[in-house]
């Protein structure tokens, strides 16, 4: 299944869209609100492990509904490295059918969704995806 585009600003206002991650893999994660204890322990995680990522040629995004002000506060505080996306309107949490989850998807170069993580759990969940990522890339 073909993930659904998107065009969104991240933290620094930047337009991030799933054509520029295009022959890439790429980790799109959505969680809930910033600056939550779940979604700061999911955050950090990615952030914390974000070399393991990225020697295998993998980015990541992470979407939520929070403005582009709140995602700066966010990173800012906890240092992320990573783009966080802002979805107010919501429109690619539903093309995703990612509302009011913790959703993961991972996506191929080819713009394909090869995996999906409904309703992870924020504290083993990036251990998951990095093994599964060491049988795929």
């Amino acid at each position: 299944m073909n993930a659904a585009h998107f065009a969104l600003l991240d933290q620094n206002g930047k337009i991030h869209t799933l054509t520029d991650y295009k022959g890439k893999w790429l980790i799109v994660y959505f969680y809930p609100k910033d600056d939550t204890p779940g979604c700061t322990k999911e955050a950090c995680s990615f952030r914390d492990n974000i070399e393991e990522f990225r020697k295998r040629g993998v980015s990541i995004v992470g979407i939520s509904k929070d403005t582009v002000e709140s995602h700066k506060k966010f990173a800012q505080k906890f240092n992320l490295t990573f783009p966080i996306l802002a979805d107010p309107e919501c429109k690619t949490i539903e093309a995703f059918g990612a509302w009011g989850r913790r959703n993961t998807y991972l996506i191929n170069p080819g713009g394909e969704i090869v995996k999906t993580y409904e309703k992870v759990n924020p504290l083993v969940h990036v251990g998951q995806l990095i093994k599964d990522l060491s049988s795929m890339v």
